[in-house]
Formats: C-alpha cells, sequence, structure tokens
C-alpha cells in the first residue's frame, strides 16, 4: 500500500468513526482490566444498544446493576465526543473527587492507546483532567451546589447520581450551563426511593420528563448468571445485593423505616385529601372532627422564609389516623394562630409545639390566645424525663414546674425516632399523606443519625414522630390514672341506679360525695 492509499484507507477510518461510536470504540479503544490488563474494548450488545441510545437522547438516566461497564462505556462516549467536535467540554460529577477522577482515567487510558493518527495533540494531561488542543476537554470534580454552575458544558456526566447529596442544587444549577443544547448521563445503582435519581428515574420511564431511561439489569451480562447472582448475597449482603445487582429502589437505601413498608403504605393508606385550604392549598384534610373523637394536633416550627417548613398532624387519638396536614411557609405569629384555629376546630385538641428556637414565638401566641390544652413538659426537681411529660391541664400540681411545648433534645430525639418505627412498622397508625410519605422514602440513617438526605426536609416526619411519642408517654400515663379513677369510684359495680361503695354500703349515687356540711360534690366529670 502507498501513501496515497494509506491515507485514503485512513480517511475512511477516521470518517467511519467520526459517524459510529460503537465502530470507533470497538476497533480502537483499549481498557484497563483488572486481571487481563490492558485488552480491546469489545462490547456487548447490551453495550452496544446503550451506546445507541446515549446517542440518539439528549438526556440519558441509566439504572444499572454493578459491574456492567458503563462507567468504561461513559469514557469512551467522551473520548469520541472530545476527538470529533471541537471545544467539546465534558464535566464528570461523583460523591467524591476520587470517583469522578476514575472515569477521567479510563478516558485517559484509551486516549493513550490510539493509534497515532486518532489522536488530538494534548494541551493538559493531569490525574483530573484531559484538554485537548481543538479546544475540548474532560475534567472530575466531587459534588456540590455549583459544581456544574461555572462553564458552558456539551455533555455532563453524574456518576453514581444516586448517592450524591444536593443533587437536586446540583441539577438545577446545571441548567443553565446546558442551556445551549448540553447533554447530560446520569448513572447509578439505586439508594432508596424519593431522592433525584429515583424521582428522574420514574419520570423518564413514565414519559413524563425530557429524560430518555436506560435499564441494565445484571441478566442482561452475557458472562453472569444465578450462581454468580447468588454469590453477591453472600459478599454483600441481601440488602446490599438487591441494591448493587437487582436495581431495586425500594429495596435499597437506608431509610429508617423500611423502604417495602412505606411503598406499601403508598399503595394502600395514602388517599386525596377531601378538602385543601389556603392559598396554596398547603392544609389537606381527609376526615373533619366527630364530636366523640378525641385529637392530637403536633407541630414543628420554621422561621417562614427558608429553606424548613411549618407542619403539623391532627391525629385521631382513638383510631390513630391522620386526618389533617399541614406543611407550608408563614410567620410564626400566623402560624400560632392557625395551630389554635386548628386544635379548637378538632374539639379542642391536646396541641403539641416544639419549642426549640423559633417555636417560641408560635407557642407565645397560642398562650396569649388562652389556648386551653396546652402540651407541657413537666420538669420535677430538676429532672426533664422524656417519660414524665404531661398536658398542663392534666398536671393539677405542677403548673408551675412545666415549661410550654415539646423539647426535641439529643436525648428525646432517638426515642421519637424509634417510636416512629414501632408505629409504622406495626402499622399502628394509619398515614394519608403522600407528602409524608414522600419525606420518609429520603430520611435516612447517616451513622447513628435519623436525617433527611441532602437536600430534602424532615419536617413532616418529625412533627409526627412527636406527636406519636406523646401519644404512647404522656397520654398514656393520663389514660391510665383516668381509668384507675373510674375503677376506684365504681369498685363494687353499679346495683339499679346506684352501686356499693368501698365500705360495702349501698349508695343511691356514687358519683356524689358528702364533703359535710350537708353538701356533696359531683364527681361524674372524671368519667
Amino acid at each position: 500500500m502507498n501513501n496515497k492509499e494509506l491515507k485514503q484507507a485512513i480517511a475512511s477510518e477516521y470518517l467511519k468513526c467520526s459517524k459510529d461510536p460503537v465502530y470507533f470504540m470497538k476497533k480502537y479503544c483499549y481498557i484497563q482490566h483488572p486481571m487481563r490488563g490492558k485488552i480491546k474494548f469489545d462490547l456487548y450488545k447490551f453495550q452496544e444498544e446503550s451506546l445507541t441510545e446515549i446517542e440518539n437522547n439528549r438526556y440519558n438516566v441509566i439504572l444499572k446493576s454493578r459491574q456492567m461497564g458503563i462507567s468504561t462505556l461513559t469514557a469512551g462516549y467522551s473520548l469520541w465526543s472530545m476527538i470529533f467536535n471541537e471545544d467539546f467540554n465534558v464535566l464528570v460529577i461523583a460523591t467524591t473527587q476520587n470517583t469522578a477522577k476514575n472515569l477521567v482515567t479510563k478516558v485517559r487510558v484509551m486516549n493513550e492507546l490510539l493509534p497515532n493518527w486518532l489522536k488530538i495533540k494534548t494541551a493538559e494531561d493531569n490525574r483530573l483532567s484531559l484538554r485537548y488542543s481543538n479546544g475540548s476537554q474532560i475534567k472530575a470534580v466531587s459534588s456540590s451546589p455549583d459544581a456544574a454552575r461555572s462553564e458552558a458544558l456539551s455533555l455532563l456526566i453524574i456518576d453514581e447520581a444516586a448517592f450524591i447529596d444536593s443533587i437536586d442544587e446540583i441539577w438545577t444549577s446545571a441548567q443553565q450551563t446546558l442551556s445551549t443544547g448540553g447533554r447530560c448521563i446520569a448513572l447509578s445503582t439505586p439508594n432508596g426511593t424519593g431522592n433525584w435519581f429515583h424521582k428522574t428515574w420514574v419520570g423518564a420511564s413514565t414519559e413524563e420528563s425530557e429524560f430518555n431511561d436506560i435499564l441494565l439489569h445484571w441478566t442482561q451480562h452475557p458472562d453472569k448468571d444465578q450462581e454468580w447472582r447468588d454469590k453477591q448475597d453472600s459478599l454483600l449482603g441481601e440488602k446490599m445485593a438487591a441494591q448493587e445487582c437487582d436495581c431495586d429502589f425500594v429495596s435499597s437505601g437506608n431509610t429508617v423505616v423500611a423502604g417495602e413498608l412505606l411503598q406499601w403504605m403508598a399503595d394502600n393508606t395514602v388517599k386525596d385529601p377531601i378538602e385543601q385550604r389556603g392559598q396554596k392549598k398547603e392544609l389537606w384534610i381527609w376526615e373533619y372532627p366527630k364530636l366523640d373523637s378525641r385529637y392530637l394536633v403536633s407541630a414543628d416550627v420554621a422561621r417562614g422564609d427558608g429553606q424548613d417548613y411549618s407542619a403539623f398532624h391532627v391525629i385521631d387519638l382513638e383510631t390513630m389516623e391522620q386526618v389533617a396536614e399541614y406543611k407550608g411557609q408563614c410567620p410564626t405569629k400566623e402560624y400560632g394562630n392557625m395551630l389554635v384555629n386548628i386544635a379548637s376546630e378538632y374539639n379542642q385538641a391536646l396541641l403539641v409545639i416544639e419549642n426549640a428556637n423559633i417555636g417560641w414565638a408560635s407557642i407565645q401566641q397560642v398562650i396569649d390566645r388562652n389556648y386551653s390544652n396546652l402540651y407541657y413538659t413537666y420538669k420535677h426537681e430538676g429532672v426533664n424525663d422524656p417519660e414524665v411529660q404531661l398536658n398542663k391541664n392534666y398536671d393539677l400540681q405542677g403548673k408551675d414546674k412545666a415549661t410550654p411545648g415539646f423539647t426535641t433534645s439529643s436525648r428525646t430525639r432517638p426515642l421519637l425516632i424509634s417510636k416512629l418505627d414501632t408505629y409504622l412498622r406495626e402499622k399502628a397508625c394509619t398515614i394519608r399523606s403522600k407528602r409524608l410519605i414522600e419525606e420518609l422514602f429520603v430520611f435516612i440513617w447517616k451513622g447513628n443519625k435519623a436525617q433527611a438526605q441532602g437536600g430534602y426536609n424532615d419536617d413532616l416526619v418529625m412533627s409526627v414522630s412527636i406527636g406519636l411519642y406523646v401519644r404512647d408517654t404522656a397520654l398514656k400515663l393520663f389514660d391510665a390514672g383516668l381509668a384507675l379513677d373510674k375503677r376506684t369510684l365504681g369498685k363494687m359495680g353499679k346495683v339499679g341506679n346506684g352501686a356499693y361503695n368501698a365500705k360495702d354500703a349501698y349508695v343511691e349515687n356514687p358519683w356524689k360525695q358528702d364533703i359535710g356540711n350537708g353538701e356533696q360534690e359531683d364527681l361524674t366529670w372524671l368519667l
């Protein structure tokens, strides 16, 4: 082959590569195999199909099993785009800079082993970036809310997207940088439900968003069989194996309340409210007050102008059903008035308000309006025991030792979370709110602390936890004392219109007791 023929052959190959990333990768890209060293990137059929989808769609969300070679595929696509386009700017965001760097390293290895006629002169080459003389580049950064804000991007790659805190903010900031036609590939194994990656996947799979969904289950890999899958259970544990292999959102993640249980509630107990009140319809009503029912209102307070929300729940204390819920932002004084109004509407419900920081402003408004059934924390000789928290009206001897509201502290918070988990696990209360379920799906364990995943709120979760805790401590203690009074007053049982008293003497009306001077006290209020 003479020089002219060689140049024509190279030109023909160059044209083929420029038109087809699959052809380019299979014929000219090499990868670093962990056991076999540098080998040609011989794509599997599912990888070829995925690459075609990536090229044909501007935004792609990829739900994948582990060890499917998708990060390597994405690296190859980035290299192809940089070579055959001028000023093609690729940014890789991952949970850490090291994770993002791994994908850039794959690009650098492929670039190093290309034939000379495909190589572009390198202007910069280091562990975190590769830049060509044609202006194209790829670089790696760790996740931060403004990670994608600084420059116009041709391709944004979000690796392990389900595990990145504040990814909602990252995606929001990226919109301006992608507005000129940039593309996005978000890939990850699942990490629970309710987070950005899950919602993006669901939106794509139901064609309700601009993302294209690509599912890569382990069964699509020709080298993996059931024996391999079974081995993952012993290597990773069943829960982690389900996350890493089965592309199962519900069984993955580290939610405080089991994902399967939350999904059951979402399918079986959640329903639309019968009424929505407020200018922005923040107050949801599922059941109007019944005359013979007792209710509890548990509330958390926010400033009304920040990222957090004020939230409250109305719970029927007999059926343990959620009958109303609020989540919104309003001034603290107005919120205090709202709490008085809703508690009054629901039969003078016991009103429990979290009293940390800004909560005092709303509590003061409740006190100023002389609401009669505000919850107080009882303090005895300097001890603030969460198991001895009573309503002020029930603690007739200790009003001066009580503090209005409920205090969430490092001591009480674990008790609240434990009570929430117990109630939901035993299906002892009925959750109606879709908003609350959504918060529970992103309410996760971070180390030993239960909290909302980065970028999300837990206002509804914490306020309902307070209500369930108070129901199972203070009110249970009060109810037990009231039942004891009833048993004492009616000890010998009723005969006709009277009863025998403790001295075995029959009295016509046992609920009226002599108090001297021929007067009687009516004790029927105890019933």
